[in-house]
């Protein structure tokens, strides 16, 4: 079944888009200012081999001299790069193909960087945007909201992000009324990212019940679903069927956290941001491409932006440089929620972190690309034809009419 609302793009190598569209768009990429939550960090390292042995060791360590087990309550990680950093690196890889840029960074409840950042175009505004923590039942899911007013941009973020932390304001009213603020604003665009990531690790059937109870309830205000530069192909895919069954068009997101571009970009002919979200948002249609480091295997790229992550920045200010400087937890110590490198963390005297951080860069280099493309499952091969893709668009015969978009 071919695709309505998107048309896609896969990309085997660099080269120009001219022939495509004027205009590349990168959305959905992180910044210094990001606060990313180390909660999942138990959930992971019991399954990764060698680091596993070791995160165990240091649990056990951990428990005889506090007492207790480790809080991740609050515990938070940022990416190393700042705002210009980010923004002039997707541009550079946009333009490289001969195509004007946007750039929209979205990070978690907080547009620092976007109101920071420059771009050397003359006449070329910056789009103001977020990733919203939004909390719904059970779980919480995270909507892109980008292109904000930039003179009521500040006001509506702590609107949002009271909802989002305020446990008193979370109810299904209050949600639905930033939801009709947001398209009330015409050229606002609202995706939701990730939409069939696990994201609280509720379990892969019970998180997709949340997605469709979300989207039952709230797709009349969503203007797009995300196809995800660091999700798998085979859910890439679900995502492009259920948002064609709702007869949304798909938007991108790199959803880059470390030093590389992201994978994924929007084409279009549009001439302004604003524009664009109208093509996404009256016209209901899409152009994606699939830039040729998407085909890489995805575990590959999640290591490297790992190990990017993990890197020392010699040239970057003090207090940004090593990772610990990055990293910002409650030890115990009686100092809160702070740096690591502020309660005199050593790396020194951890060689199973030195290890584990050396395991991780090696993982993540082109030597082991091999291995994970060999252990790749074939409904995560990246096709080479869009027009060779068989896509099965789900019936929602329980969905009512009046909560489709289709209708709206």
């Amino acid at each position: 079944m071919q695709l309505e609302r998107t048309k896609l793009h896969f990309l085997r190598k660099k080269g120009t888009l001219t022939d495509r569209a004027r205009v590349g768009i990168s959305l959905h990429a992180h910044t210094e200012h990001s606060k990313e939550m180390l909660d999942f960090i138990p959930h992971y390292a019991e399954q990764l081999p060698i680091i596993s042995y070791f995160w165990k060791k240091e649990k056990v360590k951990y428990v005889e001299r506090y007492g207790r087990e480790v809080d991740w309550t609050g515990a938070f990680w940022s990416p190393p790069l700042t705002g210009q950093m980010v923004y002039d690196i997707e541009k550079s890889q946009i333009n490289d193909t001969g195509l004007d840029a946007f750039v929209s960074l979205t990070d978690h409840d907080e547009i620092t960087a976007n109101l920071a950042v420059v771009d050397t175009q003359e006449g070329k505004s910056v789009p103001i945007s977020l990733e919203w923590t939004v909390p719904f039942e059970f779980g919480f899911f995270h909507v892109g909201v980008h292109n904000l007013p930039r003179e009521s941009a500040a006001e509506i973020t702590k609107t949002l992000i009271d909802f989002s932390f305020n446990t008193e304001r979370q109810t299904e009213e209050n949600l639905k009324e930033l939801l009709v603020m947001l398209s009330d604003i015409p050229q606002v665009l609202v995706i939701l990212n990730h939409p069939l990531w696990d994201i609280e690790m509720a379990g892969k059937e019970r998180h997709r019940e949340l997605l469709m109870s979300f989207l039952r309830t709230h797709s009349r205000y969503i203007h797009a679903l995300e196809v995800n530069g660091f999700r798998k192909w085979s859910e890439n895919k679900g995502v492009i069927e259920i948002a064609e069954s709702y007869g949304m068009p798909v938007a991108t997101g790199g959803d880059r956290h470390g030093c590389r571009p992201n994978t994924v970009i929007n084409l279009t002919d549009a001439r302004t941001f604003d524009e664009f979200v109208e093509e996404i948002r009256v016209d209901k249609k899409s152009q994606v491409a699939f830039m040729p480091e998407y085909e890489l295997p995805i575990h590959s790229r999640q290591l490297a932006s790992f190990a990017d992550i993990l890197k020392t920045y010699p040239d970057f200010p003090e207090e940004r440089r090593r990772w610990f400087d990055r990293v910002s937890f409650d030890t115990g110590s009686g100092l809160g929620v702070v740096r690591l490198s502020e309660q005199g963390w050593d790396n020194a005297k951890r060689v199973w972190l030195r290890v584990a951080i050396w395991t991780l860069a090696v993982l993540g280099s082109p030597v082991a690309r091999p291995i994970f493309r060999a252990a790749r499952a074939t409904k995560d091969r990246v096709p080479r034809d869009a027009d060779f893709t068989e896509f099965e668009i789900p019936r929602l015969e329980d969905v009512p009419a009046e909560f489709s978009s289709r209708t709206v």
